[in-house]
C-alpha cells in the first residue's frame, strides 16, 4: 500500500511566496449597544452594508466610511474583546481640516487638528503632553491628525496623507478612493505646476503630461517633478 505524498517545504515555499492578494476588507469593534453604535456609525454619513440578526443572537453591523476599501463590523456573539479596546483605528485623509470640519459639523466631539512634537503622541489620550496645535509645517504628509471616539470609546485617528512613502503603493498602479482625492490630487499638482511655471518663465503647453508625472509620483512616493 503506498502513502500519499506529502508536498515538502519547498513546494509549499513557492506557492506560498508567490503574488496572493490578501485583503484586508474587515475591522471588527467591540460595542456594548449595537443599535447605539448602528446611529453613530449612520450619523458619520458611512455606508450602511449589512445589519443581519439570526435566531441564536448572532447580529453583525457593517459600516464603510467615504473612500475606504475598508469596512468596519460590530454586533452581538461577534467578539470576546471589551468595548472600547480598540484604539488608534486609522482614517487617511487628504484634507486633515476639512475632514474634521464635516465630523464636526455631523455632531462629533473631535479634536481640533494637531501634529506631534514627541513620537507617538498622536497615539496618547486627548490632553496629554506631546501634541502640539496646528497642522505640522507645510502640511507635511503624515504628519497632521486629529482624534475623536464613538460612544463605547473606541478611538479613531484621522491622519493626513497627501505623498507616499516609496513602496506604500504599486508603482505601476495609480488610483483614486473618492471624487475628492482626485480632486485634492489635481489641487496639488496645479499648485506645484504654478510653481514650476515661475521657475522656467513660460508657459508649459505639456501640463497635461507634467501633472501625471507629479500625480504618478506623489502616489507612489517617486522623486516629484519641478
Amino acid at each position: 500500500m503506498s502513502t500519499p505524498e506529502v508536498p515538502s517545504d519547498d513546494a509549499t515555499s513557492g506557492a506560498s511566496a508567490g503574488k496572493v492578494d490578501l485583503k484586508l476588507e474587515v475591522v471588527v469593534i467591540p460595542v456594548s449597544d449595537v443599535d447605539r453604535a448602528k446611529a453613530f456609525y449612520g450619523s458619520l454619513g458611512w455606508r450602511l452594508d449589512a445589519d443581519f440578526a439570526f435566531d441564536n443572537g448572532f447580529r453583525v453591523v457593517q459600516f464603510t466610511p467615504p473612500g475606504s476599501p475598508c469596512s468596519i463590523q460590530f454586533g452581538t456573539n461577534i467578539t470576546t474583546a471589551m468595548p472600547g479596546s480598540a484604539q488608534g483605528l486609522y482614517l487617511v485623509v487628504s484634507d486633515i481640516e476639512a475632514a474634521r470640519d464635516v465630523l464636526a459639523a455631523r455632531g462629533v466631539k473631535v479634536s481640533e487638528v494637531f501634529h506631534a512634537e514627541a513620537p507617538g503622541a498622536q497615539f496618547r489620550p486627548d490632553g496629554t503632553s506631546g501634541r502640539v496645535g496646528g497642522p505640522a509645517d507645510d502640511h507635511a504628509s503624515y504628519g497632521s491628525f486629529g482624534t475623536f471616539s464613538d460612544p463605547d470609546g473606541n478611538g479613531w485617528l484621522l491622519q493626513e496623507v497627501t505623498t507616499r512613502l516609496p513602496g506604500r503603493i504599486e508603482a505601476t498602479e495609480t488610483s483614486y478612493s473618492s471624487a475628492n482625492d482626485l480632486q485634492q490630487a489635481l489641487v496639488r499638482a496645479a499648485t506645484a505646476h504654478g510653481e514650476h511655471e515661475k521657475r522656467t518663465g513660460q508657459h508649459d503647453e505639456s501640463w497635461p503630461e507634467w501633472y501625471a508625472a507629479y500625480m504618478v509620483a506623489e502616489q507612489s512616493g517617486g522623486e516629484l517633478p519641478t
